[in-house]
């Protein structure tokens, strides 16, 4: 299976806001950036999407996605929508100490985003569509790609999708190839 991997366009959200689940709206045309990478992928393929706005609009605007919950971003709980700042250092160190498993009040953990991308992984393996096309988030998407090219999750957060960029793995029964990154 060939699998494209696509970040959401960049959200209109002030910097140093912590967003996740909140659904914004688009600094950018998702038409403008499906044009942009409607070449790169190939004419037929499964398209599946976050329901968050700002994934949803571009993969509508690439054909008819399939939407699924389980590939949205981490849920931030009463972080959602706030700065950094006003979160405070205190709330960031915890974080900073228990990358994987901290979760903010009313929110997931990283760790539980990613057993939910994960499900959604298995599925689709299972699906095995020739190609399959997923626009998401930078969490959902770190999960899929670290987990499909055997790194630790502890290395997961090294893998920087950028917005409105795509990224090629092939997937084969003896391992994932990655074909290429951020085009």
């Amino acid at each position: 299976m060939e699998l494209y991997l696509i970040r959401h366009p960049r959200p209109d959200v002030a910097p140093g806001t912590c967003y996740g689940q909140t659904d914004l709206g688009l600094a950018e045309s998702p038409r403008v950036v499906a044009e942009r990478l409607r070449p790169l992928l190939p004419a037929d393929y499964a398209l599946y999407t976050s329901p968050l706005r700002r994934a949803r609009l571009l993969a509508e605007a690439l054909g008819s996605p399939q939407v699924d919950a389980r590939l949205q971003e981490i849920h931030f709980g009463e972080w959602e929508g706030r700065s950094f700042d006003e979160i405070g250092k205190a709330a960031l160190d915890a974080w900073s100490a228990a990358p994987l498993d901290f979760a903010p009040p009313g929110g997931e953990s990283p760790r539980q985003m990613a057993a939910r991308a994960l499900d959604f992984l298995a599925g689709l393996r299972q699906a095995d569509p020739a190609a399959a096309v997923v626009v998401a988030h930078g969490g959902p998407l770190r999960a899929l790609a670290g987990q499909l090219l055997g790194l630790p999750p502890e290395n997961w957060l090294g893998l920087d999708f950028a917005c409105g960029e795509v990224t090629r793995l092939d997937l084969h029964a003896w391992g994932t190839v990655l074909r290429w990154f951020n085009r």
